[in-house]
This record gives structure tokens, sequence and C-alpha cells, in this order.
């Protein structure tokens, strides 16, 4: 009959060890999801197909410089080497509470000798003063985890490691589309620093051109100082500009992995256009964005903790074995006469705790609460992000046409300013102010470029930059696999 009970009783262990006091998990929800994106209104038209580049998104603007700096973040930049290190730390940690749901075995050996006192309490008469007593053997520990506090501490492990890689991933597109962003301001600065050469270029010959007129007594030196003003002050801002552009290749320099004292970009003007980018529909984006796929999964970790918490309430069941030799080195050790071992199981119930267990689980539940919110936090800002580039660009396309177009107009009077001055039809401040609105409305189609690029990147990165949450590492796997770099 005892030979019946045994078994049985494994059977219910085993039954038991399914056991989980975790709420059945749920992604949490959030507030009705549109079907379109509401500023992409009829000019763009979402197709749910319709997906970015994987991974080097920054291709799509066709140029070769910044494709070479794209790809040294990822091999030289020092913040991404930190998100890496936490990751490979998260997934230890993965490692570590997996092993607590295998068998433990280890060993010990000792060699000693000892000496008890003639006064030990149940010494009998014949043991010796002086003894060796050699030992070696092996002990297992197997917790049976019946109510599942190891497996949901696992589950909890593998959530936050894959929250951590999608960290890591967010990490790496924010900084990809921080060097796209400076990239372009820093061409945008070249395109500025052309036009004010163009126009210095110019001002000098419309100060030739009074000194001309003033030594031959036809223009009065009112005319020469104002060409020498305007000359002058185009010059202060070329300066400033070349200020500016110093601070954004200092800015790559860093973002690369660079010292700024050893990095240099060669100024060039480059025609960048603004990429045409799919942004699908609203309810892909749960699947494209890491730090809502980082959000989402750190909900999973707090779900799968409130199992461990409610766990404690139960008793912590294990079996334990004990196998060796001992002997007082007088004979062969590994004897079968010399055998000891021990084999049974170990219960470990609170009784009393002060309502320590309550508070935990309280506080589990609290965090759980707190993870979810955090969700939708997340979730709505990378809405109102989408939007907000899809608005910018849509209003950044319209501003730029129309600037265009007075561009247009600003160099016509900027022409006829000039002939009518050198046929003495008109004085030099029509010039002056002809001149002016044209640098300045070329100035300002120039900004509007840049904008309409930068805010293309910012559309980008709302959008996930082709990440998908297929990329997130899955099951036992998250322990051992490295980043694709």
């Amino acid at each position: 009959m005892r030979n019946l009970v045994r078994p049985s009783g494994l059977l219910g262990a085993l039954l038991l060890a399914g056991c989980s006091f975790a709420p059945a998990y749920q992604p949490p929800t959030v507030a009705a999801i549109p079907a379109s994106y509401k500023e992409a209104g009829p000019w763009q038209t979402a197709h749910p197909q319709d997906e970015l580049p994987r991974g080097a998104w920054w291709r799509l603007y066709g140029d070769a410089e910044l494709d070479r700096l794209e790809t040294q973040v990822d091999t030289h930049n020092p913040t991404v080497a930190e998100a890496v290190a936490n990751y490979d730390l998260a997934r230890a940690a993965v490692a570590e509470a997996h092993s607590a749901l295998l068998p433990q075995v280890g060993s010990f050996a000792s060699m000693t000798t000892n000496r008890q006192s003639e006064r030990r309490p149940t010494r009998s008469q014949t043991q010796p003063n002086q003894y060796p007593a050699n030992t070696v053997g092996v002990q297992l520990d197997y917790d049976l985890d019946l109510w599942g506090r190891l497996r949901n501490t696992v589950a909890a492990q593998k959530a936050a490691a894959q929250a951590s890689a999608a960290d890591l991933a967010t990490m790496r597109l924010s900084l990809h589309a921080e060097v796209a962003g400076d990239y372009m301001a820093l061409r945008g600065l070249d395109a500025q620093g052309k036009l004010l050469a163009q126009t210095i270029a110019a001002y000098q010959r419309a100060v030739a051109i009074t000194e001309a007129r003033h030594t031959g007594k036809i223009a009065s030196g009112i005319d020469v100082a104002r060409a020498q003003d305007q000359l002058k002050a185009t010059q202060a801002e070329a300066s400033d500009i070349e200020a500016q552009r110093a601070v954004y290749e200092h800015a790559l320099a860093s973002l690369v992995g660079r010292p700024a004292s050893s990095f240099a970009i060669a100024p060039s003007v480059v025609q960048i256009g603004v990429p045409q980018i799919p942004v699908g529909v609203p309810s892909t984006l749960l699947q494209r964005r890491p730090d809502i796929a980082a959000a989402e999964r750190r909900v999973a970790s707090a779900n799968a903790m409130v199992g461990v918490a409610r766990s404690a309430f139960y008793p912590d069941v294990s079996l334990s074995g004990l196998f060796g030799f001992q002997d007082t080195g007088e004979a062969a050790l590994f004897s079968t006469p010399y055998t000891f071992w021990t084999l049974g199981p170990q219960m470990v119930m609170p009784v009393f705790e002060g309502g320590l267990r309550h508070a935990q689980v309280a506080a589990a539940q609290a965090t759980l609460r707190a993870s979810g919110d955090a969700y939708r936090t997340v979730v709505l800002t990378a809405f109102q992000q989408v939007e907000d580039s899809l608005s910018n660009l849509r209003i950044l396309a319209r501003a730029l046409q129309q600037e265009n177009e007075a561009v247009d107009a600003a160099q016509r009077a900027q022409r006829m300013a000039m002939s009518l001055y050198r046929d003495g039809a008109t004085n030099f401040l029509d010039v002056v102010v002809a001149q002016t609105a044209a640098l300045q409305a070329e100035q300002t189609a120039l900004s509007l470029q840049t904008r309409a690029l930068q805010a293309s990147i910012d559309l980008v990165r709302a959008l996930g930059g082709g990440w998908s949450t297929q990329d997130l590492p899955s099951g036992r796997v998250v322990a051992e696999v490295k980043p694709k770099w």
C-alpha cells in the first residue's frame, strides 16, 4: 500500500507544480484608436501594408555622407554601448532566475584532525581525545515551485529583458535620428554659408559701384555708407553661420564616438529632398515603436511579480538529498560501510509576519497599475508625436512653396532696383531694401527646407524607424541571443 501512496503523492506534487497566482495577462487597453491619422489628411493616403525600410531608414535621404556617419553610431557611440551593457545585465538576470528552476547540485570534502573535550557531555569512555575525520559528499536541492514563485520570477525577468532590448532599440533610434537631424542642420548651414558668400560678393560689387558714383559726384557719401554697412553686417552674419556650423560638427563628432578635435566634415551644398514616408495606419504604431513595446513588457513583468508576491502566502516545499563517504582515515574512504545519505522534503511556511506579505502583494498590484498607466501615456504620446510631425510636414511644405514664390519676387525687385540705381532713377536706399528683402527670403526658404527635412526625420522616429515587435527576443533565447549590430 505504501508503494501506491508515494507515486500518487508525486503525481499530486507535479500537478500542483502547474499552479500560478499571477493574474491572466492582457496588455493594457488604450482609448479607441482612430482608423487614420488626422493630420495625414487627403495629401497622404495611409495603407496598412506601408512600411519603413528595415534598419537603415536614413538611406531614404540618399546621402552617402549621412550613411557613413550613421553606421558609426552603433559601433562607436558610448551611449549605445551603455545600453548594450544594460541589456546584457537583463539577460544575465533571466539566466540567473531560470537556474532556480533546476536542481542545485553541490559537492563538499573535508580532511580534519579533531580533539574533543574530556568533559564533553554524553562522551563514552572508549572515545579517543584526538581523531581524524575525512568526509566527501554531494548535496542536491530542488525547489518544487508548487505555487509558481520561481516560474513567475523567470517570466518577470524575461519580460524585463525584452523591455531592455526595446530600450536599446529606442536609444539607437533616438541617436540615429539625432545624427540625421544634426546633419541636416549642418548642411542647411552650408547652404546658408554659400548664399551669404554669394551675397557678400554682390554687396562688394555694390560698394564698388557706390564708391565709383561718389567719386564721380553722382552719388552722396550716404550711399557709400549704406553699402558698406550692409556688406559688413552680412559678413558678420556669415561668421555667425560658421560658428553655428562648428557646434553641429562637434555634436556629430560626439554622436559617432569621435573626439571633436579630430573630426571634420567638409562644407558642401547637398541637394536633399524630403522623402515620401509611409505612415501606415494608427493601429500598427503599437507594434512599430520600441518604447511602446518596452512599456508593454514592463506591464507583463509587473503582472508576473503579482504572482510572486501572492505565492509567498503558501509553503515553500523543496526536496533535499545528501550522499557521501566518511571515515577516520584508517580505511579506504570510498567503501560501502562508510557511506551516509539523507533524502526527504522540506517545507517552510509563514506563520506570523505582521502584514508583510499583504503589503508586498499591495505593492506589486500598485506597480502593475502604475506600469499600465505608464504604457497608456507612452501610447498617447506616440500618437501625438506622429500627428505633430505630419502637421509640421504638411504646413512646412505649403510654407516652402509660398516662400519660393516670395524669393522669385524679391530677386526681381532686387534686379530692378539695382538697374534703376545704375541709371540714376532711384537712390541706393531702394537697392538696400530690395537686397535685404531678397536675402531674407532666400534665407527663410533654406531654413524651411532644413526644417522640413528635420520634420521628416521626426516622423520616421515617431513611427519607430522601421522597427517591429518581431525584433524582440522571445522565449528562453532572451538569455542567450546577442543584439543585432
